[in-house]
């Protein structure tokens, strides 16, 4: 991997800045490739100080040389926020730098510039005030790549997770849920996991949605009508499509070795087994975009903000998943060049 991988700042008021001056710190004993943040340096450097951590900030121009300083400093690509940042306090006026942050990262990930990009959480409620017409991370990434459909997966040790539904209400999120969405988010869940985690016939997990995946349709009709014709549907198109299964059998010891994803109906079916089992080194993935993003799978956490004990180690592995599944992509591109 050539390029350096980019980090959005997130919400500049929560957890972010923090954990990436622990990401830095940490960067010899866990081996991380280069990375460099898209923040402001005076921020971080004041941060840092605050902290009592001695973290170099090294501004930059260009991401090119980000891999000349890393060793020595932090290197950060520079914006600048509206307002002042307080930890703890989030502040709309500095929405409009956070997305420009996000939209800068997938330019420079598009156009090779950097590896992948690495996005710190944002505060959804911030940025709404602001104007974002996006639920999240997710959907607005589709819509910076073209409109193409992006789906969200949450990794973590022994468990990968996609929800069929993301970002919506449990009443909005069934009504969501049909036949042809299953199928559509299985097909690019499998092909992400053939192109970016090297699994040459992934397996795919599917879970019922109703109690015992419906008790044979005296629970609920949907795994009869829609959830079991989508497994075939998947299955006809050469997927190793399995299900439905009872959601509450599916996430134990020896069940997760029978797959290598489950394909969860709604959020927090897939979001509560992958955060139980390790919390923090779950990373959120965003599959079916042209470029690879990452991200910690865990939100700003403003009432910890400035106190220096936020956990990086998410942040850690979204950035050590990001540079493993863009070296896949490099390399794959290599041979079929």
């Amino acid at each position: 991997m050539s390029a350096p991988l980019a980090l959005t700042v997130g919400e500049p008021a929560g957890i972010g800045g923090e954990i990436t001056l622990q990401a830095w710190l940490r960067r010899r004993a866990v081996a991380l490739p280069p990375f460099f943040a898209i923040d402001d340096p005076a921020r971080l450097e004041r941060l840092a100080a605050a902290l009592g951590w001695s973290v170099p900030v090294a501004p930059i121009a260009a991401p090119a040389a980000a891999a000349t300083v890393f060793e020595r400093a932090l290197p950060v690509l520079p914006v600048a926020f509206a307002a002042p940042v307080e930890p703890g306090k989030p502040d709309p006026a500095n929405a409009k730098t956070v997305i420009a942050t996000i939209e800068t990262a997938v330019r420079l990930a598009a156009n090779g510039s950097a590896a992948a990009l690495v996005t710190n959480p944002i505060q959804k409620e911030t940025l709404y005030q602001a104007g974002f017409a996006y639920p999240g991370h997710t959907e607005f990434l589709g819509a910076l790549a073209g409109g193409a459909r992006a789906v969200m997966m949450l990794a973590g040790p022994g468990l990968k997770v996609v929800p069929v539904t993301v970002h919506l209400a449990l009443a909005a999120a069934l009504a969501a849920l049909s036949e042809s969405e299953i199928v559509a988010v299985g097909r690019v869940a499998a092909e992400a996991l053939r192109r970016d985690f090297a699994i040459a016939r992934p397996r795919l997990a599917v879970a019922g949605l109703n109690p015992h995946a419906g008790e044979g349709g005296t629970l609920g009709r949907e795994e009869i009508e829609m959830i079991a014709p989508a497994v075939a549907a998947l299955r006809a198109n050469g997927i190793d499509a399995t299900g439905p299964f009872s959601p509450d059998a599916m996430f134990h010891a020896a069940a997760r070795r029978r797959y290598d994803a489950a394909l969860c109906m709604y959020h927090d079916q897939a979001l509560i087994p992958l955060k139980t089992i390790d919390f923090d080194r779950g990373v959120n993935i965003t599959l079916g975009l042209p470029f690879v993003r990452t991200s910690p799978d865990h939100g700003t956490a403003c009432d910890i903000a400035g106190k220096g004990i936020a956990n990086p180690d998410s942040l850690i592995a979204a950035l050590e998943m990001a540079a493993s599944m863009a070296a896949r992509r490099a390399n794959a591109a290599s041979l079929t060049g």
